[in-house]
């Protein structure tokens, strides 16, 4: 009887510091009134001119397509696949250019994994592979081949996942 009481007592007081804290921790709720913001930074007062040039601006003049199928690179060390990396992409492109972004698509892919392949034989996937100077060239080149076929239109490469998996 002992040994069922324990557990149960336990259960009970745990219950109840659970309900306890989540009543104590609940916040206020928030009234319709006007928000205060005094203290809410304006761009003309409180940012400096180094702020701004290193804010990323959304402009409604870029939309983003997102490729469909993960890319996958066998990293090669001494003649044997040592590690897979798999990639994910978005492009962002010029409003209204998703149509013929995805239309080409099939010679982005082939294009990109080209890039990644050198990529990886050059050793841009071993070791600290998430620097930025490795990250860098490896979008920079990525650029230069989707502006290649796309044009313009394609403004910038976006690695959106990036995993490793050694052997």
């Amino acid at each position: 009887m002992k040994a069922f009481l324990l557990p149960v007592i336990l259960l009970l007081a745990g219950t109840g510091a659970g309900v306890g804290a989540g009543l104590f921790l609940t916040p206020e709720p928030v009234e319709d009134a006007a928000v205060d913001t005094h203290d809410c930074p304006t761009p003309d007062t409180t940012m400096d001119a180094t702020a701004v040039t290193a804010a990323v601006e959304v402009t409604p003049e870029r939309e983003y397509a997102k490729l469909n199928n993960q890319f996958i690179i066998p990293v090669i060390e001494d003649e044997k696949v040592a590690a897979l990396v798999v990639m994910s992409l978005n492009l962002e492109v010029t409003v209204g250019s998703r149509t013929a972004v995805f239309a080409a698509e099939p010679k982005l892919r082939d294009r990109f994994l080209q890039v990644m392949f050198d990529h990886a034989n050059n050793g841009g996937f071993s070791g600290n592979f998430t620097t930025g100077t490795k990250m860098r060239a490896l979008r920079n080149e990525l650029l230069r081949v989707a502006q290649d076929i796309s044009g313009p239109r394609i403004t910038d490469v976006l690695v959106i996942d990036l995993v490793r998996q050694d052997s």
